[in-house]
């Protein structure tokens, strides 16, 4: 592997950089002398070196996600990229991305059942068989290494794919995901600027089941075509959700996706908020058949043992005693980091941050899922209220309208309790078991 990398933004150094405390999830690593040595030349602009220790270092920080890959060899270049567009009834947005994607030379358009035939497509769908037909359709007429996935209503910037070919350079990497900006066109647009579930956010990560990025969209996704061949594709049978779907088999394989936000691509937001709570609701839809193909892998929440506990002290009237529980496992979180070497401040800092995000993690599940339960009883109407009320006002002091993310909750919780009584599953309404630590034993 030669490779040039980066720390992680979120990573914490401590003891001369002997100690290094970060990655999703969160973990502690201890270095010697010679991986203070390599930490510091890599953080420098240095390559990684050929010998064995530099490049066993590399690789257990790289899937760490404490260190990434900083773009910069090109053994692929645009002539190794074939770009597939699913397509519906949006001749515009095609010509759009058409314009965009002037400077590549391998196009495969496949029109899935618009109303008006395409003249541009390769692949025609006489009715409709969903972006994961199509998908599949596209790749597999290609014959270059890499499939980079655009749907028609994405316009990648300029220059996109500098920052993703050469991440392909390490052959363990099966796909790369640009961050995908909405474009503000509208309320709307200026609405998913902000709160997009297709936008990953501003850093670079290592996409794993519990870690920061669980897994990326496919609306604009390159992918390496043996991997691909590998899993077999797209599961037509999925109408939604196919591309966690496809992202979760490929992590299975053991390959490495990656999350690279240098590259952009623009996503067109829904014309109408009709059409747009109807896209909520289609994505709640997907937990369902989603959680049958990857059992314990999909749930609303992800908590550890004692903040389910927690949980349900808050939601049967009890909140005193689950703050005192919170500040007690914060307290032995501080204990466990400090007996590791972190000094006492940082230790609490990062308890108590980890703290603050479980309980991010139960707000946002009960009023993106379990709101139809709380509606039920008056101390569920008064606790949903709670975590209704905070969010808005968070919204509002950041000068946003909270209304949006009220309706959006509600169309995805609709989608999902949906889901489960149609296909009689459970494991989207219930909280999964988080089994990783925050430092080693």
């Amino acid at each position: 592997m030669t490779v040039r990398l980066r720390l992680d933004t979120r990573v914490r150094r401590f003891q001369g950089g002997r100690i290094l405390l970060g990655g999703a999830p969160l973990r502690l690593l201890r270095l010697g002398p010679a991986g203070v040595e390599c930490v510091d030349a890599w953080s420098a602009g240095e390559s990684v070196g050929a010998r064995p220790h530099e490049q066993a270092l590399a690789r257990r920080l790289l899937d760490a996600g404490i260190m990434h890959p900083v773009p910069d060899g090109r053994a692929l270049t645009r002539d190794d990229v074939t770009v597939v567009v699913p397509v519906k009834n949006n001749a515009v947005g095609l010509e759009r991305l058409f314009a965009a994607t002037a400077d590549l030379a391998h196009r495969v358009v496949v029109d899935d059942g618009s109303s008006v035939p395409l003249p541009e497509a390769t692949v025609r769908h006489r009715d409709s068989r969903g972006p994961a037909a199509a998908r599949n359709a596209g790749w597999r007429l290609a014959g270059t290494a890499l499939i980079a996935f655009l749907d028609s209503d994405t316009i990648p910037d300029r220059g996109w794919l500098d920052n993703v070919l050469p991440l392909f350079d390490d052959p363990s990497v099966a796909a790369v995901a640009p961050r995908i900006r909405s474009l503000p066109d509208g309320p709307l647009g200026r609405y998913e600027m902000d709160r997009s579930s297709l936008d990953m956010g501003p850093d670079p990560a290592t996409v794993r089941h519990h870690g920061r990025v669980r897994y990326v969209p496919t609306a604009a996704l390159v992918v390496r075509r043996s991997d691909l061949e590998a899993i077999g594709g797209f599961d037509e049978d999925l109408r939604f959700g196919e591309d966690v779907d496809l992202v979760w088999r490929l992590l299975a394989t053991e390959k490495t996706v990656r999350y690279q936000p240098f590259s952009i691509v623009r996503h067109a937001p829904r014309a109408t908020v009709r059409a747009w709570l109807r896209q909520q609701y289609d994505y709640g839809t997907s937990a369902a058949p989603l959680a049958a193909r990857h059992p314990g892998r999909l749930g609303c929440a992800h908590l550890p043992k004692v903040s389910a506990a927690q949980c349900a002290l808050v939601l049967t009237g009890h909140p005193a005693v689950a703050a005192a529980s919170g500040i007690l496992e914060a307290g032995r979180s501080a204990q466990r980091l400090h007996g590791h070497g972190i000094p006492v401040r940082a230790a609490f800092t990062v308890a108590a941050a980890g703290q603050f995000a479980l309980i991010r993690q139960v707000a946002d599940a009960l009023r993106r899922v379990w709101w139809p339960l709380a509606l039920l009883s008056r101390r569920g109407r008064s606790v949903l209220a709670a975590a209704v009320l905070s969010t808005a006002a968070a919204d509002l002091a950041r000068g946003r309208n909270p209304c949006p993310r009220i309706a959006a909750d509600l169309a995805y919780g609709l989608g999902v309790w949906v889901g489960c009584f149609r296909h009689r599953r459970a494991e989207p309404l219930l909280p999964q078991r988080n089994r990783s630590r925050d430092v080693p034993d």
